[in-house]
């Protein structure tokens, strides 16, 4: 624990002081040309704020986060938490961050689409964007995401992480965090949530608006048998528990 954090704080310290000493002028140089006078107010207010999210991780974070129905990790079933992890993330415990195997996936697929196409973003990578970034796909922007997330590795322990993205990540149908999701979709706390519920609700975040229940029941079902069969395939549930929660009915609040 003390190397990998040492490892990640080298880093870390590395890419600021490149950036601060001009390595991003390639980057600010694809940016388009803005006033003069504008152009000094939007930097320094930009500067600051990017400053301040580094040094000042966990205050940032905290004036970000929404505490109405903020669910934390006791009372999230442990189902959901290894529904998300093995759709979105299987390598979230023994990454620290940065997911370099997706990272080079990701690069293969951009380089042959000729653009960005896939992010090979972590859970972590996917907190940092919901708090502070915007949808834009650049350099620019993912460079500050990955130094983020190295950051909030640094001070968040991974289950401090897992609960703060659960309650940020958008589930479609006007549900943002698993206690309006949970509410919405089946009328009850998290803590009750079944696997059944868990799965499909895991499924949700790739496509929210498509794959709500709300919207294309089947396509929300299609989602949960593709989260069911990550789960059985890292070891979290066995196939036939797998095939026996697929099949099993989906009662909607609504």
């Amino acid at each position: 624990m003390r190397f990998r954090r040492l490892l990640l704080l080298s880093i870390l310290l590395f890419a600021l002081s490149f950036g601060w000493a001009g390595g991003t002028d390639y980057i600010k140089g694809l940016l388009p040309a803005i006033p003069s006078s504008q152009r000094i107010t939007t930097h320094l207010a930009s500067s600051w704020e990017r400053t301040y999210r580094m040094i000042a991780l966990k205050s940032a974070v905290n004036e970000k986060l929404n505490k109405t129905n903020y669910i934390t990790i006791q009372y999230i079933p442990l189902a959901m938490q290894q529904s998300i992890i093995a759709v979105e993330d299987n390598r979230f415990y023994r990454h620290y961050g940065f997911d370099i195997e997706g990272i080079l996936r990701a690069m293969l697929v951009n380089m042959q689409a000729g653009g960005f196409s896939e992010g090979g973003s972590t859970i972590t990578q996917q907190l940092i964007k919901n708090l502070f970034l915007t949808q834009e796909k650049t350099y620019g922007r993912k460079a500050e995401e990955f130094l983020l997330a190295m950051n909030m590795e640094l001070r968040y322990s991974k289950e401090e992480i897992l609960e703060m993205y659960l309650n940020t990540i958008y589930f479609g149908s006007g549900a943002y965090g698993i206690g309006d999701a949970a509410k919405i979709y089946f009328d009850k706390a998290p803590v009750n949530l079944t696997l059944a519920e868990c799965s499909l609700l895991a499924g949700l975040p790739n496509a929210p608006s498509l794959n709500s229940p709300y919207v294309d029941f089947n396509a929300a079902k299609q989602r949960q048998a593709i989260v069911l069969s990550a789960m059985a395939r890292q070891g979290y549930i066995g196939s036939q528990t797998a095939e026996e929660t697929r099949l099993t009915p989906i009662k909607l609040a609504k």
